[in-house]
């Protein structure tokens, strides 16, 4: 090889070298800054105490970790399916692709007037990380994300998951709200009272004596039973409070003062030995049947309560899933 070769050769390893240093800087910006705007992750999601989500709209959401799982707005426990819902994505959210420079403009508009603000703190308050949700692609594989203080949106998914994962962060109000009315374990209860005021002779209280249970009629004009109460059976009884879930929180509904005017059919208070009292009302939702065979009367039957929750919460609960609580005083008897 001479040397005018040797020196053309070198020439092209220079250029090539600077061709190369010039499309991987970027990607390496290079390295520093380009990797912040693109690692959207945390996947230590143990270290994760507090999350604050906020829209355009002016609706905010505080997740926060306590001693026996996540609290929302700092007032009530969170939905722990749609919490953990919420960490997988925090955890596994990678960028998909760059979108398009000449898309950009659009994209970031859109970010800053839709966008939904992502803010995780660790148990130290510091912020770990903090980014905006967009709307999702037009074929629904992927979502708009932009790292706060970048310029560079990118399409970000889940690996293994196709859909729209903004629908995560964009929950409202009731939605991160455990749906619990009763979560409460056998162990932790101090005393249980029902009663039905229709049906007084049914009706009850449980009182945690010593080692045991003091079964009582709810009035005093009730005769108690001679027999004595099957301890099995108050055992049994006691672990159906740990969960009962509701359907669905609707405090917003139209009718729920003319409900609430009615007689209940039934209104249990629980208390635990810390002294938290949960007070529940129920009023039959009925589910009319049409006549049959030409009769000018109907039928009806509880599909559904309206449940009243410590004076507070309105909620619509499932026959099939609260009957199980629904005893009678005689049914702890042999």
């Amino acid at each position: 090889m001479n040397r005018s070769t040797q020196i053309l050769l070198v020439s092209f390893l220079i250029i090539g070298g600077l061709t190369l240093f010039y499309w991987f800087q970027p990607e390496d910006r290079n390295s520093t800054l380009l990797f912040e705007e693109r690692a959207f992750a945390v996947e230590d999601t143990a270290s994760i105490h507090k999350i604050f989500l906020a829209d355009r709209l002016g609706n905010t959401t505080t997740l926060e970790r306590n001693g026996q799982g996540w609290l929302y707005n700092a007032k009530y426990p969170a939905n722990m399916n749609v919490v953990e819902n919420l960490l997988d994505v925090i955890q596994r959210v990678k960028m998909q692709f760059k979108p398009p420079n000449a898309a950009v403009p659009n994209l970031v508009k859109s970010l800053a007037t839709e966008g939904i603000k992502v803010e995780i703190y660790n148990r130290q308050d510091e912020l770990m990380k903090a980014y905006y949700i967009g709307g999702s692609t037009p074929d629904e594989r992927g979502t708009y994300i932009l790292v706060e203080g970048a310029e560079q949106p990118y399409v970000a998914s889940i690996p293994g998951w196709t859909g729209n994962i903004r629908f995560r962060y964009n929950l409202l109000g009731d939605d991160w709200r455990d749906k619990a009315i009763f979560r409460t374990s056998a162990a932790d209860i101090q005393s249980i009272s029902i009663n039905y005021p229709l049906q007084r002779s049914e009706s009850f209280k449980l009182t945690r004596e010593g080692d045991g249970f003091e079964l009582r009629p709810y009035y005093d004009l009730t005769a108690p039973s001679p027999k004595t109460p099957s301890k099995g059976k108050i055992e049994a009884f006691l672990y159906l409070f740990n969960p009962i879930i509701a359907e669905s929180f609707i405090n917003k509904h139209p009718q729920k003062d003319s409900i609430l005017q009615q007689i209940p059919f039934c209104e249990i208070r629980l208390e635990t030995k810390s002294g938290e009292v949960k007070e529940v009302s129920f009023h039959p939702r009925y589910l009319p049947i049409a006549p049959q065979g030409g009769a000018n009367t109907s039928q009806r039957i509880v599909e559904r309560y309206y449940a009243h929750v410590n004076q507070d919460d309105f909620m619509l609960v499932q026959n099939e899933v609260f009957k199980q609580v629904f005893w009678g005083y005689a049914f702890f008897f042999d």
